[in-house]
């Protein structure tokens, strides 16, 4: 009784119900999960919950093609459309910045496709490419490019461009907006000094504005990849993993293992396994930011 009337206790007994609730929301979901990756855990069978088999889950995923197939199709997906958002994100920073009338407007509407939630953003793609009414088709059938309708969701190369055009779509202006923050704080002497010097537009971009946004790239793309690798709802509304599980990701399969198979303690275990991906990245994108901003500081 003494040591809770203690004034040393009065700042724990404060956080006391913020670190209850992170255990009961965290903590033991994190437990439990991690628990049953190393069980049979299968929810048509409860039981199986309290049956410890090592690392018998991993194993078996270590020799399972579909995962490595989803595996490798994830590493794919996140490469290539962070790379697209980057690139188009950096385009229309650069574009904005540029721009002196109606600044604030135009980055309220380059913020339109964030508040779209990514269910909507999978309908509205799903529509866009559907091989008989939509738009897409259709412009290319009244532009006389094509004689008969492209299967987009069908084909499996093309329904993956369809998802990662969705995605790209979606995000792009999250980099807009980190790197206009960039360009934004960007200090005008150094760029002053090299225009004096008789450089141009491209030199002062490579050696002066590339640099400085370097450690805003880092953060976004810390950012992003975490997103992008949790990728579900896009793929899940526009192909179901289809066709033939040819657009099928990480959290995809995992939910077709986890609720349609009742295989949980498996889909746990792949969930790891993204899980440390993930942080592999994160990890990347850290010390690439940390060198950006040495690299910043040596040049101020």
């Amino acid at each position: 009784m003494s040591l809770l009337s203690s004034p040393r206790a009065a700042p724990y007994l404060l956080l006391l119900p913020a670190i209850l609730v992170i255990l009961a929301v965290v903590a033991v979901p994190l437990g439990v999960s991690l628990w049953s990756s190393f069980t049979p855990y299968n929810l048509t069978r409860p039981a199986t919950l309290y049956t410890f088999i090592g690392w018998r889950n991993y194993q078996r995923l270590m020799q399972e093609p579909d995962f490595w197939w989803a595996f490798g199709r994830t590493l794919v997906f996140v490469t290539v459309t962070l790379n697209l958002e980057l690139v188009l994100g950096l385009g229309l920073a650069l574009l904005v910045n540029r721009i002196t009338a109606g600044q604030r407007v135009l980055r309220t509407i380059m913020m339109f496709p964030m508040m779209f939630s990514p269910i909507l953003v999978g309908f509205q793609f799903k529509y866009i490419f559907n091989d008989a009414v939509g738009l897409v088709n259709n412009a290319l059938f009244d532009l006389g490019l094509i004689r008969e309708p492209i299967p987009w969701l069908v084909e499996g190369t093309l329904a993956n461009i369809a998802v990662m055009t969705a995605e790209v779509w979606m995000s792009t202006s999250v980099f807009a907006i980190l790197l206009l923050a960039g360009l934004l704080a960007l200090p005008k002497e150094p760029m002053e000094a090299a225009k004096v010097d008789g450089c141009g537009p491209v030199q002062v971009f490579r050696h002066i504005t590339l640099p400085f946004l370097m450690p805003f790239i880092f953060i976004a793309m810390t950012i992003r990849s975490l997103d992008v690798a949790r990728a579900y709802d896009m793929v899940r509304i526009m192909t179901n993993g289809g066709p033939a599980g040819r657009t099928e990701l990480l959290w995809t399969l995992m939910a077709r293992i986890g609720y349609q198979n009742s295989q949980m303690g498996m889909a746990n275990a792949m969930g790891y396994v993204s899980i440390l991906t993930s942080i592999l990245f994160t990890v990347y994108f850290y010390r690439r930011l940390v060198a950006a901003r040495r690299y910043m500081e040596g040049v101020e």
